[in-house]
């Protein structure tokens, strides 16, 4: 899916508002019970009902400037190139899962499942990563996880179902819930660059741990993951650097039936 740059300028009515212009107004609209992330208008949305609930952003979306809407690829294949992701440099992941979805035509989790060790070992992956993409694909042929199943669930609960894997933390979750399936309150809390961005921005003493965070962030909902996007591109604007996974992966070949 291409990138959706959005802007910290508010559509309305065929006019372009800045955020600090009648946002209250804009967020008075009743609100669904589940929200998700699919599209610019889904972001900007998002982003006008952030501004009102918490005016100290305003500062951080004139900062941030432009910014895109980070989707991937859902299903085992989406799952497996985040778990990549874990403790690496973006450049360093993206390498590893170009290798590796390289490495099975299609990439199947019966595929990955059934493959020797040392033939993932030598694409890259590490032997944590290796258990865990094997365990993953064990438990989707066991039935434990229906990975097209999670896209319907409220996030707390698809975060719970995620995390029940072997290998698959909170961090992981979470962005698998706001990258792959566009959960717009998923809040990946244990972030380095959201919590060094929040320190930065909001001004604080020292970066916030997860639990400290998760706390600032509960104004946020439901759209905490509008907020995670607002500051990662905060993050980017003073670090001259992207602090979490950037662009579409390599798409895997795959089968219809794999989830």
């Amino acid at each position: 899916m291409p990138p959706v740059v959005v802007r910290a300028s508010i559509v309305k009515d065929g006019l372009t508002a800045q955020p600090g212009d009648d946002k209250r107004k804009m967020a008075s609209h009743p609100l669904p019970a589940q929200h998700y992330l699919h599209s610019q208008d889904d972001l900007q949305r998002g982003l006008a009902h952030l501004l009102a609930a918490d005016p100290r952003l305003d500062s951080l979306a004139t900062a941030a400037g432009a910014f895109e809407l980070r989707r991937r690829e859902a299903g085992f294949a989406g799952l497996c190139a985040i778990v990549m992701a874990q403790q690496l440099s973006t450049a360093s992941a993206a390498a590893i899962w170009a290798r590796f979805a390289a490495a099975f035509d299609p990439f199947h989790p019966d595929a990955v499942r059934r493959a020797r060790s040392d033939k993932l070992a030598r694409i890259g992956l590490s032997m944590p990563k290796i258990r865990t993409v094997k365990s993953l694909g064990h438990a989707i042929a066991r039935g434990e996880i229906d990975l097209a199943a999670l896209g319907d669930m409220p996030a707390d609960d698809a975060h719970a179902a995620l995390v029940r894997l072997h290998g698959i933390g909170p961090w992981t979750a979470d962005i698998y819930l706001l990258f792959c399936l566009g959960h717009a309150d998923a809040w990946p809390a244990g972030d380095l660059a959201l919590q060094e961005a929040a320190r930065i921005g909001l001004k604080l003493r020292q970066r916030p741990d997860a639990k400290t965070i998760t706390r600032i962030a509960e104004a946020w909902r439901p759209w905490r993951g509008v907020a995670a996007h607002l500051l990662w591109a905060y993050y980017k604007a003073v670090k001259q650097r992207d602090g979490v996974l950037t662009g579409a992966i390599p798409r895997a070949k795959r089968k219809r039936s794999q989830e």
